[in-house]
């Protein structure tokens, strides 16, 4: 078999197939075969019948030849795809032009292929990294923080404020006559309320005001009715934080001191922060590259990444058995609304998935059978497989080129991420060597930065206050000091 490809209009592409006739009477035979096995002709064993009784069965040799072809096309034009070295993204479009009734056979596949993107400039990118370094202001908060978890509420003489408490008798009268009443409610002024404008009437009132306003609330049949709220200030609270001393570390914390507290916030703060950077700088290198390209995503490829991603989130819901009616409550978006976003995510996707192609053609990267080998075996592990039987598995399913295709723009990324500019949000140069001292002196198993396609959500690190979470807070996982003591007694 030989196979040139030549393009056409329309980002297409022109399979031109020449099959011998020995092929296509190894496809008759093997058509017989099938259908031997399959056909029940009375007088015949099945697997016996004669091919002359097949071919009448059929309405003739012709239409027996016919129904190889249509057998073996399939498999042609794989590999005809595979010898012309063509990306094909669609089905294709195939025309027998010569052999339907003998002889060798000829046809031609026009077929959508992935498109070859510019990527001009890519050499001299630029990429400005989140601080990386933990600031005294970033400890302050974060001690700040531990010490809103031991502080004490005080009556204050003075008008409530936000971040005061206020502690409040309410009643509302609704229409229907199913009024609310609440003694002694606790409320932070300024943190929000389900019943609007509760934070407006709080703020300046002091202690034996008595308050009436009018709001809209939704009934439990989710009906919304003005009810008319009379409040009664009883109190108002300030909350007094204790003195970061070394006696207050001791009791919050697992430290003695105040000192090994602010240290050991400064180590957090500084891992996450690393992390952060690591994220940013693939996030922002992958965006930069992207912005290169000006050619729109076929929509064929974002049509496949769309179904893609609505099979994922399915298979998701189904585990959790949510309905996808229940989801869309959940999520606050309508149909469309939601079929809107994944459409543009699945955009972004594709871009990110052609620019990284471009990039390794133009850097010439190629996967070696050891780089394979190694994305097999990590592939495996996870799967709780060997990795032969894998590679027997993708081989069958034809999945083995996509492997192939993955790591090789993994390769990509990886080469962008150590040839991208690396500068802090004032212009200056930052150094991989500094990333990588920061790592050493934060963590020794500091996370390394990931080489998939896929782009991350880059949260801003000047502000350590949105990263508690990750920080963590020492007081959560404070022991007593008999429990440190038995620990020591224990491990020696």
């Amino acid at each position: 078999m030989r196979a040139t490809a030549e393009p056409v209009e329309g980002n297409r592409v022109r399979l031109s197939v020449e099959v011998d006739e020995v092929e296509i009477d190894d496809a008759l035979d093997a058509t017989v075969r099938r259908l031997s096995s399959q056909l029940r002709v009375p007088g015949f064993r099945p697997g016996r019948v004669p091919r002359p009784v097949l071919e009448a069965r059929l309405g003739g040799a012709v239409a027996l030849r016919q129904q190889a072809l249509s057998d073996a096309l399939p498999d042609l034009y794989a590999r005809a795809v595979q010898d012309a070295d063509v990306d094909p993204i669609s089905a294709p479009e195939i025309d027998i032009t010569s052999g339907e009734d003998a002889g060798p056979v000829t046809f031609d596949a026009v077929v959508e292929v992935r498109p070859e993107v510019a990527i001009p400039g890519y050499g001299g990118l630029v990429v400005t990294l989140p601080p990386i370094v933990a600031t005294d202001e970033d400890v302050d908060r974060q001690v700040d923080r531990i010490r809103e978890q031991s502080g004490e509420l005080r009556i204050v003489g003075r008008a409530a404020h936000d971040g005061d408490y206020t502690t409040i008798d309410l009643h509302g009268a609704r229409p229907d006559g199913d009024d609310l009443d609440v003694e002694d409610y606790l409320h932070e002024v300024g943190s929000g309320s389900d019943i609007p404008g509760l934070d407006d009437q709080l703020r300046g009132a002091r202690a034996g005001d008595i308050l009436q306003f009018t709001a809209a609330i939704a009934n439990p049949a989710g009906e919304a009715s003005d009810v008319t709220f009379r409040i009664l200030v009883k109190e108002v609270k300030e909350k007094v934080l204790p003195a970061a001393t070394d006696a207050w570390a001791a009791e919050a914390s697992e430290f003695e001191t105040i000192a090994e507290l602010r240290a050991d916030l400064r180590d957090r703060i500084a891992q996450v922060k690393l992390v952060q950077a690591q994220l940013a700088l693939r996030d922002r290198a992958v965006e930069a590259l992207v912005a290169l390209v000006e050619e729109e995503p076929p929509e064929t490829l974002v049509d496949d990444e769309v179904r893609e991603r609505l099979h994922d989130l399915g298979h998701r819901l189904e585990e959790r058995r949510v309905s996808f009616e229940q989801f869309l409550a959940a999520s606050g978006r309508g149909e469309a609304e939601l079929l809107a976003e994944i459409r543009a995510e699945a955009a972004h996707s594709v871009r990110v998935d052609l620019a990284l192609r471009a990039l390794a053609d133009v850097e010439a990267i190629e996967v070696t059978d050891e780089d394979l080998d190694a994305a097999l075996g990590e592939m495996a592990e996870q799967a709780g497989s060997s990795a032969a039987d894998l590679r027997a598995r993708l081989e069958r399913a034809g999945r083995l080129s996509a492997v192939r295709s993955d790591r090789r723009k993994a390769k990509a990324l990886a080469w962008l991420l150590d040839h991208v500019e690396l500068v802090d949000e004032e212009g200056a140069p930052v150094s991989r060597d500094e990333l990588r001292a920061v790592a050493g002196e934060t963590a020794a198993t500091a996370p390394r930065t990931a080489t998939d396609q896929d782009t991350v959500t880059d949260k801003d690190s000047a502000d350590a206050d949105a990263d508690a979470d990750a920080v963590g807070s020492p007081g959560k996982t404070k022991r007593s000091r008999s429990e440190k003591k038995k620990t020591v007694e224990d491990e020696s």
